[in-house]
């Protein structure tokens, strides 16, 4: 009995110590390592891809943001507006369309193809797009001006969305259509390894040279 007892107790240790020694090694031991390794080899990107102008953070490289004026590139929909926020008189933050902002970080509303919502939403944005940019047709529109990816904080568009609305930019920034279409240039990247993925541009690398060159940032 007494040798049942202690065997038991010393299974016990044994899971316990054991337990406590992959505990230390792969959640403190590990994660500090590859931070610090990290850290070393890519500050930039351990740091977040923050981008900075005069010393100043404007956002994240890979997290876009809503932009409206006619003078920006726009992004892609989002259902939680990039969690662009600003506060109201009342204290509350909201959305800059009105709505209450509920706090969440992303997401997306997962409508399916035959919800009466999406239909609608879509419908709202593709007025709205011609709206500002009357010399478009409205089957010209890009797919992805419509879409709204899984997180709701894509930065990037294609280069067909960012090329047809290089004339409303160029005409709201005071900047010749030219010298938009070089910085949109400049931030697109092209496939992995040339084989993998579509080109992509960069949002709000795009707003941040396009607002440098116009004095406002």
């Amino acid at each position: 009995m007494k040798e049942s007892v202690k065997s038991v107790f010393h299974g016990a240790r044994q899971m316990i110590g054991i337990t406590v020694i992959l505990m230390l090694i792969c959640g403190l031991l590990f994660p500090c390592v590859l931070t610090g390794v990290s850290a070393l080899i890519f500050p930039y990107q351990a740091g977040g891809n923050l981008l900075t102008v005069d010393g100043q953070t404007v956002g994240a490289e890979y997290v876009g943001q809503e932009f409206t004026e006619d003078y920006y590139m726009w992004s892609r929909p989002s259902a939680y507006h990039y969690n662009v926020y600003v506060e109201g008189e009342d204290g509350k933050p909201y959305y800059n369309d009105g709505t209450e902002f509920p706090g969440i970080s992303s997401g997306s509303n997962n409508y399916a193809a035959t919800n009466p919502a999406l239909t609608e939403r879509v419908e709202a944005d593709i007025e709205a797009f011609l709206e500002k940019n009357p010399d478009v047709k409205r089957e010209d529109i890009p797919t992805d001006l419509l879409t709204a990816s899984g997180s709701g904080l894509d930065p990037h568009i294609s280069p067909a969305s960012a090329e047809i609305q290089i004339p409303r930019i160029a005409k709201a920034s005071g900047l010749t259509e030219e010298e938009v279409r070089d910085i949109v240039k400049e931030n697109t990247q092209g496939k992995v390894l040339g084989i993998f993925g579509e080109e992509t541009v960069n949002v709000l690398k795009v707003n941040v040279e396009i607002a440098q060159r116009m004095g406002i940032l």
